[in-house]
Formats: C-alpha cells, structure tokens, sequence
C-alpha cells in the first residue's frame, strides 16, 4: 500500500455574526484549518488535521507549503501502513537511518512548531488510511475502547459576569455534565474573571463541573490570585494558568492552590509534556493530536498520564477531524476521562464533513466506523480553500 501522493489544503470559512465570540484572541470571525490528504496506490485516501494556532484562526500556508515541499517527497513510495517508520523518518530527517538502527532520536531542526503540526496531519492521515484498510476504528487499531461511552464537556463561556451563568446554562439544556468558561487578560482584571467565575458557579449549582481556562494569559502573581478568588468555586480544573514558556511558573502555581492545573494543549512531543511532569507543573494532560504529532505521538502522551497518574483530558478545539483523532486516542487511553466539544461557531465540526457528529445527554460513544469516521465534502472544501 505505497504513497503516491501527499496534499494539503488551508481552509477558511466564515463564522456566522450570531456565532462569533471574542476573546483574547479577539473576535474571531473566520475558521481556519489545514486539511491533510494521504493517497495510497490501492486508492484509498487518508485525512487528518494539522494546526497552525491553538485557537481557531490561522494562517496555515506554511503548514501547506511544509507538507506538499518537505514532508510528500520523503513519503511518496513509502508503505502507508508503516506508521511509527514514517514518523520517524519525518522527524529524523536524513538521519532517520541512524535514528531507527540506534533505537534513539537525531531529530531535524524543526522537531517543535510547523514541522510536527504538519507531521499532526500527516500520522491521523495514516492512521485513518490503516483503520479503514482493515475495516476497523483507530481505536481499535490503538488496542480497542475502554469503555463505551465518555462525558463530553461543553467548550465555550465567554459571557460577562451577568450573561455568563445564562449561557452556560445554555450547554447544560443541552445535556452536558460539564462546562469550560474563558477568563484572563480577555477581562482586564483578575477581580473580573473572579467574579465571573463566582456568578457561574452560583448559576449551574454545585452538581456541573466548571473549568476555566486562562489561555495562558495570566502572570505567576495573577494565576495565584485567581486560584484564591475562586479557591471555594469547586473548579474541575484551571487550564493553561501562564505562558507555556514557562514551566516553572506553572508549577508554582501549581504549588500554590488545591485546584487541578491542566495544560499540554501548546506544546509539541511527548518530551514537551514529559519536561511539564518532571517539574510538577500539572494534574491534567491535554494533547492536541494536531499540534503534538498526531494520533501516534497523542498515544504515547496517554502512555505518560498514565505512567504518571495524571488525568488526560484531549484538547479538541478544531475541526472534525483532530476531534475524532482525540476521541480515538481518548477511548483507547485508560488515563482519559473527558473529552473537550466546542461550543463556539465551528464550520470545521459539521459543514466540512458528511457525518453527524453528536453528543447525547452529554455522552459520546466509542467509536464504530472504520479509520477515523469522518469523511470531507469536497464541495465545502472546494469552496473555502485559500489560495497559496
């Protein structure tokens, strides 16, 4: 089953006004995404997601240019069901003989950003060609579900303080169990985002779950001040407190307050997330599958959680397509425990493919439908594909 051809295609759509919301990010009126394509001489295609942003609006021509001028000439003519070797000569490079006879790693320069986001799409891609080769689910290739169903949690909040228990409520009439809401520099002050996580709390009652997350935004002193002001909140987790840049700091606010610390959404490689457990910087994992490298590098993250004793939580905020690929790994990982739904105005989840991706009373179920189980239509591809 070789690889006669590699593509890449940055999509930007629209978001309708009425499902626009701004954040730190700003407001976000269009969704990006990188579509990767994986074509087989045995005519079967492979598709997967590579990000260029943790949020959903990015230029992704990079990632384009990186897949189809660096990545396809490595790959055309390779053995698509060859998973871990292709990873490796991708991340290797010219010395990716040295790497797989060793048995270590002689990673290329790019071994963290545009490089690995475009390897993302590339190992969904195949993962998804395997898994419908042999007419299974990913999950059952990653050595099957362990359990039958997962709670979905509702991803959005960006409500003020008097509109925010309103709409968070909104994802609860829809059945979920569990709720995100944004806060940090998107409210100015910490006292704000205090306030508004009380309102929240005081809204959905004491049987929801409620994270916040921060985006990274916050300083050391402000992350700590936060976690006091809402110490009593009974917060599931506080995700992405400051910068990923810095460790060290996350750990210390970690240090600082009984409330989980979640993070791992920004970084690249297990040794990235490897390098925040060494430090006791976090309680709860959070790959992306399109950003850490794929389903392979998302699996041996899960392997770390659970080795650790660290809870996995997939950061799924994207298209349909990175969030099947965290649904796979997270019904395959016995770390897992919940699995992120966007709530904010996503094309990516339902206009780029012909499935229906659902949520019932809160609850997703293992996946059935070999590979991924999602497929594109091509007429919304064709239709909001950019011009490189």
């Amino acid at each position: 089953m070789k690889i006669t051809n590699v593509e890449a295609f940055w999509l930007r759509c629209p978001i309708p006004k009425e499902k626009q919301h701004a954040s730190d990010y700003g407001l976000l009126t269009n969704f990006d995404m990188t579509l990767v394509v994986v074509t087989t001489d045995s005519g079967l295609q492979g598709f997967g997601e590579a990000k260029a942003a943790v949020g959903s609006s990015g230029v992704c021509a990079s990632i384009v240019s990186c897949i189809e001028n660096e990545i396809r000439p490595l790959l055309i003519g390779q053995d698509a069901r060859h998973i871990s070797r292709i990873w490796e000569i991708v991340y290797n490079g010219t010395r990716d003989h040295y790497a797989l006879k060793r048995g270590r790693g002689f990673p290329v320069l790019g071994r963290r950003g545009i490089t690995i986001s475009a390897l993302s799409g590339v190992d969904t891609a195949l993962w998804d060609i395997k898994g419908k080769a042999l007419g299974v689910p990913v999950v059952d290739l990653l050595g099957g579900a362990c359990r039958d169903q997962m709670p979905a949690y509702a991803s959005g909040g960006w409500a003020g303080v008097e509109k925010i228990g309103e709409q968070l409520n909104g994802y609860v009439s829809k059945g979920f169990k569990g709720v995100k809401m944004r806060v940090g520099v998107m409210d100015e002050t910490v006292q704000a985002s205090i306030d508004r996580v009380r309102a929240a709390r005081e809204a959905l009652g004491d049987g929801i779950k409620l994270m916040a997350d921060a985006h990274g935004t916050y300083s050391v002193p402000e992350a700590k001040q936060f976690c006091r002001g809402v110490e009593d909140c009974n917060l599931y987790w506080f995700e992405e407190p400051i910068s990923p840049d810095n460790r060290h700091g996350t750990a210390e606010v970690r240090a600082s307050t009984s409330i989980p610390i979640a993070a791992g959404e920004s970084e690249y490689t297990c040794f990235d997330i490897r390098d925040l457990i060494e430090v006791r910087a976090l309680d709860v994992v959070q790959p992306d599958s399109a950003i850490i490298g794929g389903i392979s590098e998302a699996m041996r993250v899960a392997h770390l959680a659970r080795t650790h004793q660290l809870e996995l939580a997939p950061h799924c905020w994207g298209s349909a397509f990175s969030f099947m690929a965290g649904v796979h790994m997270a019904f395959a990982a016995p770390a897992a425990t919940i699995v992120e739904f966007s709530l904010g105005g996503n094309p990516m989840m339902y206009e780029l493919v012909k499935e229906q991706i659902t949520v019932t009373d809160g609850q997703l179920e293992a996946p059935t439908a070999p590979g991924l189980g999602v497929t594109p239509n091509w007429e919304f591809v064709k239709e909001f594909s950019q011009k490189i």
